[in-house]
């Protein structure tokens, strides 16, 4: 399935938002849920998988690892997994923007005893990676820069020496500035078959992230031992499993995006439903409510849906939050704050700056277009709301779908506003402004 795009997209003015959206499956999931399963013994149907420019990044990258993947219906595959050993053992992987296929294969390719490359786009070779790179490296793992000393693009060679079995593993990795890194050594060390304890140095930010990835280890067999999110341990004997007799997997609704339709339902004077994340979801950005009824909206919650609204008469009001555990869904907030009484700051989310964009200067400089004071620091972004909305401004995406998703949500203070570059959504929501139309119908 393929999706086109206008240069620009064109947001009327609107005041009302309304129905139910069904998710798209989370792309941290679908990501997550392709590589262990290509890793495990035995085949695994995966279900609701998410169709977009990150997913098909991993699934094209593991078809040239020699993975064989099935396409079932729409939103379904089967894959068929390898034990644990790719079995083409020279490639090259171009891999876009997405950290979620880049960080991850760097660690499991790592222990492949292959030669491989990878790459992406420009963006990505700004993407810091040296913190993943040096705990590889501290295992035995032969990787090098190809350009830039700690960034992408990077090549992987078989190991400087071999492991050692029965040997007990001890390596270190920095939390402060991706928990990806955390999140794709964790992935990778079940290959070693040797027990690995991971020390996260610093503060682990994003943690609700690496939930997602113990979560779904476990799925597969491969139960981590945390240590007060200051250590992780994968013992010897841990190596991924099928899924028992039914051998299925099904990818819950993306969180993020959840957030752009409650928002909109919040600003659109009636209530918005989401349907595919609720109270058993093992995504963080399900917080996104918290926020939410903080700031003064009505959100109710079942199993898997969330509703949001904001009482007729009623205004809402600024926060001062840290927002370090759900970084993605803090965007929205920002543009909430353009609707609230009072100043909003978003603190603690310096992971914005190494982004798809620096999203910290991204959201500064287009909240500006449209009235708002905003002060700009190293780890927060503070916003003092317009007295009136600036009508039809440009938005510039900076190639981040996150950015062109929020600012949508604009038009809902009753301006018409322009999207540039509306194309960048395919990274995880291709048909967004489909949806967004409907609601807003």
């Amino acid at each position: 399935m393929s999706f086109s795009f206008p240069a620009q997209i064109h947001l009327p003015a609107v005041a009302i938002a309304a129905g139910e959206v069904v998710l798209p499956g989370s792309k941290s999931i679908s990501n997550r849920t392709l590589l262990l399963a290509a890793l495990c013994e035995g085949e695994t149907v995966v279900r609701n998988l998410l169709k977009s420019d990150d997913t098909d990044v991993m699934l094209a990258a593991l078809a040239t690892l020699g993975v064989k993947i099935d396409a079932l219906d729409v939103g379904n595959c089967r894959v068929h997994g390898c034990g644990g050993i790719f079995p083409v053992k020279e490639a090259s992987l171009f891999l876009g923007n997405a950290g979620t296929a880049f960080r991850p294969l760097t660690a499991v390719l790592a222990l492949q005893n292959g030669h491989y490359t990878l790459d992406g786009v420009p963006r990505m070779r700004e993407r810091p990676i040296g913190d993943l790179v040096d705990g590889l490296i501290s295992l035995g793992a032969n990787i090098t820069y190809t350009q830039n000393a700690g960034f992408p693009p990077l090549a992987v060679a078989p190991f400087v020496l071999p492991f050692e079995s029965n040997k007990s593993n001890n390596i270190k990795v920095r939390g402060d500035v991706s928990s990806q890194f955390l999140s794709a050594l964790l992935m990778s060390l079940p290959l070693l078959k040797q027990q690995t304890t991971v020390e996260v140095v610093g503060e682990l930010i994003s943690r609700p992230y690496v939930d997602i990835t113990l979560n779904l280890m476990a799925r597969f067999g491969v139960n981590v031992k945390r240590h007060d999110w200051r250590a992780f341990t994968v013992e010897n004997a841990s190596m991924y499993a099928c899924l028992g007799d039914m051998g299925e997997i099904h990818v819950e609704g993306d969180a993020s995006s959840a957030s752009y339709f409650l928002a909109a339902g919040v600003l659109g004077k009636r209530a918005v439903k989401v349907l595919g994340v609720g109270k058993l979801s093992i995504q963080g950005d399900v917080k996104f409510a918290d926020a939410l009824t903080a700031m003064g909206a009505t959100v109710t919650m079942g199993d898997d849906w969330i509703e949001a609204s904001l009482a007729t008469g009623k205004k809402l009001s600024a926060i001062d939050a840290d927002f370090n555990h759900i970084p993605d869904a803090a965007m929205t907030i920002g543009i909430l704050a353009l609707f609230a009484e009072g100043v909003t700051t978003i603190r603690n989310i310096a992971s914005w700056r190494v982004k798809e964009t620096d999203r910290i200067v991204a959201m500064a400089m287009e909240l500006r277009k449209v009235g708002a004071k905003v002060v700009e620091g190293a780890d927060y972004i503070q916003i003092t709301p317009p007295s009136v909305l600036m009508p039809n401004a440009l938005i510039h995406t900076y190639d981040d779908h996150r950015m062109a998703m929020c600012f949508s949500l604009v038009s809902l203070g009753g301006v018409p506003i322009t999207i540039d570059d509306p194309k960048c959504v395919a990274k995880t929501f291709p048909t967004y402004f489909d949806e967004f139309r409907q609601l807003v119908a």
